[in-house]
């Protein structure tokens, strides 16, 4: 496992664990800066930490983000489904 750090010096271990990843960006961009954050500042700072990574540990990590941004899609899907068999059977 490797170790990459944020612009401010904190500290991600690779270890494949993406909520980590975006827990430590939160904390570093998001709580710092007492929501005062650009869009900006997230997509630098996540440039900042793809810059440090090897191609493998970069296609290990989009994988597992695509892996749970389709199933927040799917989750999404079938909510809207469910609000409108519920609005349906009103």
């Amino acid at each position: 496992m490797s170790e990459i750090h944020t612009t401010k010096g904190a500290a991600v271990t690779l270890d494949g664990d993406l909520l980590a990843v975006l827990e430590t960006l939160y904390q570093d961009v998001v709580a710092r800066s007492e929501v005062t954050h650009s869009y900006e500042d997230m997509v630098r700072e996540i440039e900042h930490l793809v810059s440090q990574m090897t191609n493998d540990e970069r296609r290990a990590y989009l994988v597992e983000s695509l892996f749970l941004n389709s199933v927040r899609y799917e989750n999404e899907k079938l909510a809207a489904l469910m609000r409108r068999l519920s609005t349906a059977g009103e």
